[in-house]
């Protein structure tokens, strides 16, 4: 008897042991790159739970996410807008084709399995199909203003965890939780990993460092361009153009401009060696430059969801003193002294009292 109560409990940790956890997100590195962050700190923790990732056929996340060795199925997906398109008619197929394909996907798991959401068009769809199919539903709101799709997602969700305290009056507060964003452990370490970035080490002049995120910006891409004899005679250039415009902007390269398609995990070891950082105001971004204590020259995206990047860049306006402008002030005058505004005593402070990342992995722990 004894025998027998003892192989019952050993079977119920071999079936714990197989939960699946079934992550999505997509569109863009903004959504990607905490996703990735989340799961190799989860796998880490927990290496006898099987993870994959859902995301579209040809967006960023289909690059990414292979080349973490996270099995990655991917879907249709369409874009969903607010604004009148005779694409959206067309995209209405992808999203219902998305959908069925997430069903054949999700069905197949076990029904512990959650589905853990980290927002973009292309989480629509497997969000439905778990609350088709029964399964719990976690899901992430990176930024300051929610966008669509996790405004759609919020309503299947058993769970809404936000980077930001100002998100939570979005959500219905029986479900919200304000984690923080999980940023990389390496934010909360002044330590420079000397390899990544050993050819920027003995420099005689300050590092700027540009993004226009991963996708690039042609805007900001532009103003580097129009200023850059100006900025070369007092800083070594290191310029994340984008992909679509790196053969563009290749031939400008000189021995103080160097010029990067995607600047990937060493993008941190950048942060914290650059004297200067012009940027986008992505959630990401903006959290992990916080987290790092660096006041930096935001420029956010104007047409963003609800203006989203201009409020993140506020808060790090706020707390840190960064400096912020908006598109529509945007000239080579109104840059080059944004730019002198920074300059000074840049020394890092770390805000590490919010461990946003060991937050999330207890909420998915909890309901998984």
């Amino acid at each position: 008897m004894l025998t027998l109560i003892v192989s019952f409990y050993l079977l119920g940790i071999i079936v714990q042991s197989k939960r699946h956890l079934l992550f999505c997100g997509g569109g863009s590195g903004g959504h990607v790159m905490p996703a990735l962050t989340v799961i190799k700190e989860f796998k880490k923790i927990h290496p006898e739970i099987k993870v994959d990732y859902i995301g579209s056929k040809n967006g960023i996340e289909s690059e990414l996410v292979p080349k973490n060795d996270i099995n990655y199925l991917s879907i249709s997906s369409g874009k969903l807008r607010r604004y009148f398109s005779l694409q959206n008619i067309l995209d209405i197929f992808k999203i219902i084709l998305g959908v069925i394909q997430s069903i054949k996907i999700v069905s197949k798991s076990d029904k512990n399995s959650l589905i853990v959401s980290f927002g973009g068009f292309v989480s629509v769809p497997p969000v439905l199909a778990a609350w088709i199919c029964g399964r719990k539903i976690a899901m992430h709101e990176q930024t300051t203003r929610i966008g669509l799709a996790n405004k759609i997602n919020s309503y299947f969700a058993d769970i809404v965890l936000v980077s930001f305290e100002e998100s939570k009056k979005f959500f219905p507060p029986e479900k919200v939780f304000f984690t923080g964003y999980p940023v990389r452990k390496e934010c909360l370490t002044d330590i420079i990993d000397q390899c990544k970035v050993s050819n920027f080490l003995s420099l005689d002049k300050k590092i700027m460092f540009v993004t226009g995120g991963g996708n690039g910006s042609k805007l900001i891409n532009q103003l580097i361009y129009d200023n850059l004899e100006t900025l070369r005679q007092n800083y070594f250039i290191i310029h994340q153009v984008g992909k679509q415009f790196y053969e563009a902007y290749k031939p400008y390269e000189t021995n103080d401009y160097k010029v990067f398609d995607f600047v990937g995990p060493e993008i941190i070891d950048l942060y914290k060696l650059a004297d200067i950082i012009v940027s986008r105001a992505g959630a990401g971004t903006v959290s992990e430059l916080m987290a790092l204590g660096k006041r930096s020259l935001y420029i956010p995206l104007k047409i963003a969801q609800k203006n989203e990047q201009f409020h993140n860049a506020i808060v790090a306006k706020e707390k840190l003193g960064s400096v912020v402008i908006i598109e529509d002030d945007l000239n080579n005058e109104t840059f080059l002294n944004g730019v002198h505004d920074l300059q000074g005593d840049i020394k890092m402070c770390h805000d590490s009292t919010i461990d946003g990342l060991g937050n999330i992995i207890k909420q998915l722990e909890k309901i998984s």
